[in-house]
This record gives C-alpha cells, sequence and structure tokens, in this order.
C-alpha cells in the first residue's frame, strides 16, 4: 500500500500535462482518491481546450516536452497562459532538479509551488491540496461558485482573452533603515514629497529608486491619482514621442486608432520616468518641451494638451558628467533636478542587511506559503559577508530564492544561492581565483546544507553516485 495518507473527502479538480507515460499512468492511480476528478494529456497541445471543457481547480505541468528540450521554457510560457486565461486555477511545476531556478522564476509568474522528480508521495498530495484548497476558497470568496466535491458541476474558474490589472502590487512601505545618509533622505521626503517640486533620484542599480518615487508619490496630495513609470532608455527611438506624447489614428503606417502617451496616462498624477540618463539627445529636446510647457502634442495632431503631472526622474548616471560631456542637455539637467536625492549603496549601509533580509524573509513566506520563520546565525553571517554590488535588488532576489527552494523553518548558509563565486577581489583565494576543485567542495557543502545531510537527495542533486559522494567527502573532510 503507498505510504501515503488518503483523503477523507475528495473535491476538487486537477489536470495533469506530461509527456511521460510512466508518470502520467503513477499519477493516474495516485491522485483519484483525493481529487473529484483527474484528467491527464501527454503535452500542452490541448491545453487550452481542455482548460475550457475541464475547467480544473489544479494543474500540475512538466517544464519539458520535447526529448531533446530542457530549458523550461514551455513550462514558463504556459504557466504565463494559464494565469492569464484561468486565473482562479492554481499551476503546480513538475521539474528535474537541474530546472529548480527555472521553477523559482515560474512561481515568479504566479506558480503555486513546485514538485521535484522523482516526487515523495506525501509531499506530492500536500503540495497538490494546499493548491486545490486555496483555488477553491478564492472562489468562495469572490462568491463565485464552485465544482468542489461535485463532479458533474460544469461551473469552474473562470476564463479571459488575456491578463487584467487590478491596479498597484502592493508593494510594502519603504525599508529606511538606521544609517545617516538613509535618515537624511527620510527627512527630505517629508519635507517634498507634499509638494510638485520635480525631484532627481541617483543610486547605483538595484539601490531601489523606483521604490523611493513609489514612495514620495503615496505621501504626495496625488496619491489616489496615477503613478505612471516609464522605462525612457528603453523606448526605441522611432516610438519615443508616440509613447510619451501618444498620437491620432493616421499618424504612422499602423497607428490604426488613437493613443494615449505616458504624460496623458499621468494627468493629475505622478510621471515616473526612470533611466533618463540613457535618452538620445536629440530626444532630450522635445521631453524638454513637454516639461517646460505641461502640455503635449500627439504625434500627427496639432491640438496642444495641457497634462497636470508631478515629475520624478531617476538614473545610475552621472548626469553633470554627461552634461559636461555633451551627451545630455543642460538645460534638462536643471529643470528636472529641482531636488536631489542620492540612495547610498548597500555595503554603505551594512548595518541594514540583516533587518532588510528578514523583511523580505517574512514578505516571501508569506508570498509562496512557506513555513520559513528566520535564518541560522551561518547565514546571516554570510549575508553580512557578502559584497552586494547588486544592492537590495539582489539581496530580495536571493531572499526570494532561499525561501522557494527551502525545506525547513529557517534559512541556512546553504540555502543562499548569491553568486558565491563573485568576491571581491583580493579574497577569491590566497592562490588566487576559485579552482575547479575549490568549487567542486563548494557545491557539496552546500548541497550537503541544503539537504540537511540527505546522502541520497545529495547525490541525486549532484547527479553522482553515493560511492562518488562517499569518497568526495573524505577528501575534502566533510
Amino acid at each position: 500500500m503507498p505510504n501515503f495518507v488518503l483523503s477523507m473527502e475528495k473535491k476538487g479538480k486537477i489536470l495533469v500535462v506530461d509527456d511521460n507515460q510512466g508518470i502520467r499512468s503513477a499519477l493516474g492511480l495516485l491522485l483519484p482518491p483525493h481529487f473529484a476528478q483527474v484528467e491527464l494529456i501527454p503535452s500542452p497541445t490541448t491545453l487550452v481546450s481542455t482548460l475550457e471543457s475541464f475547467r480544473p481547480d489544479v494543474v500540475l505541468l512538466d517544464m519539458n516536452f520535447y526529448t531533446d528540450a530542457n530549458t523550461g521554457n514551455e513550462g514558463l510560457y504556459w504557466t504565463s497562459q494559464i494565469r492569464q486565461m484561468a486565473p482562479g486555477t492554481e499551476v503546480v511545476l513538475f521539474t528535474a532538479y537541474a530546472d529548480i531556478q527555472l521553477a523559482v522564476e515560474g512561481m515568479r509568474r504566479g506558480a503555486f509551488d513546485f514538485i521535484v522528480k522523482p516526487w515523495d508521495n506525501d509531499k506530492l498530495i500536500g503540495t497538490l491540496s494546499a493548491a486545490r484548497d486555496k483555488a477553491l476558497k478564492g472562489r468562495k470568496g469572490s462568491g463565485s461558485p464552485s465544482s468542489a466535491g461535485n463532479p458533474s458541476s460544469a461551473v469552474g474558474p473562470s476564463f479571459a482573452g488575456g491578463p487584467s490589472f487590478a491596479g498597484p502590487t502592493g508593494e510594502s512601505p519603504m525599508y529606511w533603515g538606521d544609517s545617516p545618509a538613509m535618515e537624511i533622505i527620510r527627512r527630505n521626503v517629508a519635507k517634498i514629497a507634499p509638494t510638485d517640486a520635480t525631484v532627481l533620484i541617483t543610486g547605483a542599480n538595484g539601490t531601489g529608486k523606483d521604490v523611493l518615487a513609489g514612495e514620495i508619490h503615496a505621501r504626495s496630495r496625488r496619491a489616489a491619482q496615477p503613478l505612471v513609470a516609464v522605462d525612457a532608455g528603453a523606448i526605441p527611438e522611432t516610438l519615443f514621442e508616440s509613447e510619451l506624447f501618444g498620437h491620432v489614428k493616421g499618424a504612422f503606417t499602423d497607428a490604426h486608432a488613437d493613443h494615449v502617451g505616458k504624460f496623458e496616462q499621468a494627468d493629475g498624477g505622478t510621471l515616473f520616468l526612470d533611466e533618463i540618463g540613457n535618452i538620445p539627445l536629440h530626444l532630450q529636446a522635445k521631453l524638454l518641451r513637454a516639461i517646460q510647457n505641461r502640455s503635449i502634442t500627439r504625434l500627427g495632431d496639432t491640438q496642444a494638451r495641457p497634462v497636470d503631472i508631478r515629475l520624478i526622474c531617476a538614473t545610475n548616471m552621472d548626469l553633470e558628467a554627461l552634461v559636461r560631456e555633451g551627451r545630455f542637455r543642460e538645460d534638462l539637467y536643471y529643470r528636472i533636478n529641482t531636488v536631489h536625492l542620492r540612495l547610498p549603496s548597500l555595503k554603505d549601509r551594512p548595518d541594514d542587511i540583516l533587518p532588510l533580509a528578514r523583511l523580505f524573509l517574512e514578505r516571501f513566506a508569506d508570498k509562496y506559503h512557506r513555513p520559513v520563520s528566520g535564518l541560522t546565525e551561518a547565514a546571516e553571517d554570510l549575508l553580512r559577508a557578502h559584497d552586494w554590488s547588486g544592492n537590495i535588488r539582489e539581496l530580495q532576489n536571493s531572499i526570494e530564492k532561499a525561501v522557494i527552494l527551502s525545506e525547513g523553518e529557517t534559512i541556512g548558509a546553504g540555502d543562499l544561492q548569491f553568486d558565491t563565486l563573485r568576491q571581491p577581489e583580493g579574497k577569491a583565494g590566497a592562490d588566487g581565483p576559485e579552482t575547479l576543485e575549490m568549487a567542486e567542495e563548494r557545491m557539496i557543502r552546500e548541497a550537503m546544507a541544503r539537504f540537511g545531510g540527505n546522502l541520497t537527495a545529495v547525490a541525486k542533486a549532484l547527479n553522482i553516485s553515493r560511492p562518488t559522494l562517499y569518497k568526495k567527502l573524505g577528501k575534502y573532510n566533510i
């Protein structure tokens, strides 16, 4: 008899998408005692039609469907598609150990969780049941009828032709920390936020310039109006005017309808122009004109349209140097630099590393339904020692991955998977850069920590036999 506890009540519907006949056969026996209906298909070819006809509560989705393909891109694509077409359906990814980083990306795209092959029956049923219960609870909470416990019911998740946007992402309030530099910024934000002063935010990549812009908007008199963010440097030159100022029907070949630009979208609220230093020089004049006149003219139109915006700009570049080099207009620089806030790098505020890590841990434990509540002393030491060249964004990503991959109640040093090879200069080792043996020893130690010394799991994760693992443990005195 299988080594798992049978459900007392069969409810909900599950769809399995996996190209392995053996896996489908095994799941065809394992899942029926726990779900009211089970459907199994070998590929995503019929996924859309099956979603519409079967209307599952949970989809267990393989990440690769072709013998020669192991990129996981199919799993990521179909995760996004399912979340768009059936937002009430939870997706659980089915992955090999080598695909775990892709599975993490899948969770960022909306997957509920992931299961590693070969699986543990108890964990598989527990994860799928939790996903099903979340789906059923969500529909019950929204007042929608449910198919729970009623196999003949035709009612299921609602389907739509594309994604819907419910508004802001609900980002947590800004963490200020205790460093003197952040205290100065905090005081200045308190003074300038209620005004309409134009703000320039500078700082290295990953320091949180977008979060600070959101904080200023949230404290302003425009908080109830939209905050429209634009990656100014990413707009193709040919689309610059159309994206920022809009266009009218017939303005160019593909202009089949009127388009409202970012300035008009932000009318009454705040326009956040990120990476403003990357705007080509010849387009800066057009931007300056709109900022000075507080009006725009849609491409292909002659009518000037007034816009009431509060402008916040951000860049990681030295704009003063660009002005001296003739690569950024001096008049535009002074126009956007009424108030200048410079965010410090994380290495300049080391006392904030652990409080930030705990903040992210709590956020992601809640987001990904993980019973993780703290950091081990070894993990804290590792966090303090890391160089954090990617700043707060790197720290956030590292904690997010650790929470997703963790299997215990605390994050240990082995759960932290930031780039341990990229160490500060002079710290790679006494003899220079990390050698292959050093890398091998590090990988084994990390795997031992991650799997709590379970040699079978460690050997499987490293793709080596247990006898080989024994030899290497002895070699490195682990």
